[in-house]
């Protein structure tokens, strides 16, 4: 069956303005464009527009769709599998959130009290999944499934006082970050004193530390581009900046 733009739109549930803008990046285009100028869209421009869709619905960028679905490797089937686990794990989130709406909705209403730890299990256990979906792979290659499992229990099993004072360091890490780059001095009393509240924010969910492992975790963070982003949205260079601090503090490079 053939499509126009409206038609789609109206099929997809997405506006014809973006499928035209979908069509100007190159990211879906028509399978033709008829006698009357009309976009004609077929099966196969149908399918990759659900794959978009599923794509977006786990924030993908636009230009990070176009590069997978335009890879020649690109094999749909197994996309499907992966989308299918990705929204499965996203749907348990927000299973786990409702539930824990609801058992406070409840208890407002005079209904059973909920323990300060109930309240924060389902901000927890989104933490722990969004770590081991975008790290996991790689932190448990480096630090073994023991340590990474433990990491996860402490983190589960924190009160809310913990959990508000780990998101509260964490900011401020990456504020002073953000300040502490432009002076291109890892050494100085002022970054060595980030990279031991660096260390404290870690000790919130590592089971144990050591130097060793604090310095392989700040070098991941330069090797691995998604640590990086994560580090370098507070300031161009930030991931290095904080890598160097750390390994001085650490004992593993030089002043």
């Amino acid at each position: 069956m053939e499509y126009t733009v409206q038609k789609l739109a109206h099929l997809s549930g997405i506006s014809g303005r973006t499928l035209r803008y979908y069509d100007q990046i190159g990211l879906l285009k028509p399978a033709k464009i008829n006698s009357s100028g009309y976009r004609i869209y077929g099966q196969k421009e149908v399918d990759q527009l659900q794959q978009i869709l599923f794509f977006r619905e786990l924030d993908v960028s636009l230009d990070e769709i176009g590069k997978i679905i335009h890879d020649p490797e690109y094999d749909q089937t197994e996309a499907l599998q992966q989308h299918y686990k990705k929204l499965a794990k996203k749907r348990a989130r927000l299973d786990r959130l409702i539930h824990t709406v609801e058992k406070t909705i409840a208890s407002k209403k005079g209904g059973v009290p909920m323990q300060d730890k109930e309240k924060f299990e389902g901000f927890k256990e989104k933490l722990v999944e969004e770590n081991e979906e975008n790290y996991g792979k790689e932190i448990r290659k480096k630090y073994g499934d023991d340590m990474i499992d433990a990491s996860n229990a402490k983190l589960r099993n924190m009160t809310e006082a913990d959990f508000n004072k780990m998101k509260e360091l964490e900011k401020e890490i990456l504020s002073t970050l953000a300040h502490l780059v432009k002076t291109e001095d890892p050494a100085s009393d002022e970054a060595q004193e980030l990279a031991a509240k660096h260390k404290n924010w870690l000790m919130y969910s590592w089971s144990s530390y050591s130097k060793e492992a604090h310095a392989g975790l700040a070098e991941m963070y330069v090797a691995d581009e998604r640590f990086s982003a994560y580090y370098d949205k507070a300031a161009n260079g930030a991931a290095t900046f904080l890598r160097d601090a750390i390994l001085i503090y650490t004992g593993s490079k030089n002043n």
